[in-house]
């Protein structure tokens, strides 16, 4: 099997799922706590609904439709609530990061540090942004939990479907502390990986499946074949994302190829490189990974070594084999083939992208 079908009418699904984030939005708009300013309103407002792949909702929506569910407006709501999930997620780890650009504009941290500046308030700019931006993950989480469970499908579709949102919810939070953790361990192979299956991987693929699946009623065998699926291509979408975090255009992905460098982030590409450099390569990645000055002739030397040592040859090939595996996976999955064929080509796009 090959990802190559095409995906049907993808791009007006897509709209379907921002026609109803943007309705929720509107419908709190007039519940907005009279005296507290908008600013944190109007940023999330234009935040979600500026760009993104909606890959979340997409796998959501397919795993319902995988387990026999029928396309309606329920499901097209409940799937896009994982699309404020993911905003919450976006911001907290761009605050974590400090990344100052996301989707082609400033975080949403840097905003608020930016409008500090220009207002002259007082204090520290850049805590204040970090301090704002915090309220904003918090409360695009809440309104998730909100939206998820306004959905319009019955109770007992919602409660079983929110169980794997949950367990989602609590990964993915244990997985941006395991980071935290690898960035001060051993910044081994194994510990990456680890941390892109709990941090990225499940939540991008696998759990939302499951999350469309268990609100269609689906059993356990659906809902391991889709961990058998999600899992392995979660992996290889979070793989090509730390890839294009070095490699990547920058007018492309709407971020810097510096943030991760500086950073020092732990991705696998980097623990392969250490792995692999010579005493020369070695010594030029310990003085330049990590390093907060590091500049773009820096960045530049630094994605030579990871050419040089063979290291994103060696990614491109774990992303195959990992797309690979999940494609198989996915013939003996018992879905119709309509579904299949559409899980198919969302694989292609997650994996084989440039942004």
């Amino acid at each position: 099997m090959t990802a190559t079908a095409p995906l049907t009418d993808a791009a007006e699904l897509r709209k379907r799922f921002d026609a109803q984030l943007s309705a929720f939005l509107e419908r709190q708009d007039p519940d907005w706590p009279d005296g507290a300013p908008r600013g944190v309103f109007t940023t999330l407002h234009r935040f979600v609904l500026a760009g993104g792949k909606r890959l979340r909702p997409m796998f959501c929506y397919w795993g319902w439709r995988g387990a026999g569910g029928l396309d309606d407006t329920p499901i097209v709501v409940a799937s896009a609530a994982l699309e404020l999930f993911h905003a919450f997620a976006l911001i907290h780890d761009d605050i974590m990061d400090g990344s100052d650009r996301r989707r082609g504009e400033p975080s949403v941290h840097r905003l608020f540090a930016d409008l500090h500046t220009r207002s002259s308030w007082r204090g520290d700019p850049a805590s204040y942004g970090r301090s704002t931006a915090l309220l904003c993950g918090d409360l695009c989480a809440a309104w998730a939990d909100q939206m998820f469970h306004e959905c319009g499908l019955s109770a007992d579709q919602v409660h079983q479907g929110y169980g794997v949102f949950a367990n989602m919810r609590t990964e993915v939070i244990a997985g941006q502390y395991l980071d935290l953790v690898s960035g001060v361990g051993d910044g081994s192979v194994a510990s990456a990986l680890t941390v892109i299956r709990m941090k990225g991987a499940r939540y991008t693929v696998t759990r939302p499946l499951q999350i469309g699946a268990a609100l269609a009623g689906a059993g356990p065998e659906l809902l391991s074949a889709f961990a058998a699926f999600g899992d392995p291509l979660g992996d290889a979408f979070q793989l090509r994302d730390d890839v294009l975090g070095v490699f990547g255009d920058p007018a492309v992905t709407g971020k810097s190829v510096l943030d991760d460098l500086r950073e020092g982030k732990p991705t696998v590409m980097m623990a392969l490189a250490r792995g692999s450099a010579d005493r020369e390569q070695a010594l030029r990645l310990k003085d330049l990974f990590g390093n907060p000055d590091l500049d773009p002739e820096g960045a530049a030397e630094l994605r030579g070594i990871i050419l040089d040592t063979g290291t994103l040859d060696r990614i491109e090939q774990m992303i195959r084999v990992r797309t690979d595996a999940a494609l198989a996976a996915l013939v003996d999955a018992p879905v119709s083939a309509q579904a299949k064929a559409q899980l198919a080509a969302l694989a292609a796009e997650a994996t084989d992208r440039r942004h």
